[in-house]
């Protein structure tokens, strides 16, 4: 009775043993797994920063910098708004004689409607 007492005792603390190593490993896995995460997170940023850096060059010297594209736009604004007031100004007279000329044609008529 003794001996199978013993073995169940040595079964037992083996069998704890064993929980014991499994958890570690659980343990060691979950830290190899997060490390792994940030490790990746790292690698994503670089790569980010590097390809926005690259975007940056590449918007520099095709499309010039943000301050160059709103003064072009700024100057084609105020080019065509100066021209449409040259417009405006060779126009003007003539369509206000225009508009007079119809003003003071007056044709004075009976309503078609009117019954005498």
């Amino acid at each position: 009775m003794a001996s199978q007492s013993q073995g169940i005792q040595q079964l037992l603390a083996a069998e704890k043993r064993a929980a014991e190593k499994v958890a570690e490993a659980r343990k060691r896995k979950a830290r190899r797994l997060k490390q792994a995460k940030e490790e990746a997170q790292d690698e994503i940023e670089k790569y980010r920063k590097e390809r926005e850096r690259q975007f940056r060059e590449f918007e520099a010297k095709h499309m010039g910098s943000r301050e160059d594209v709103a003064s072009k736009i700024e100057a084609d604004t105020k080019r065509r708004i100066e021209e449409m007031n040259k417009a405006v100004q060779a126009q003007k007279e003539p369509v206000i004689q225009e508009i007079l000329n119809l003003v003071y044609d007056i044709k004075p008529e009976i309503h078609k409607n009117y019954r005498i």
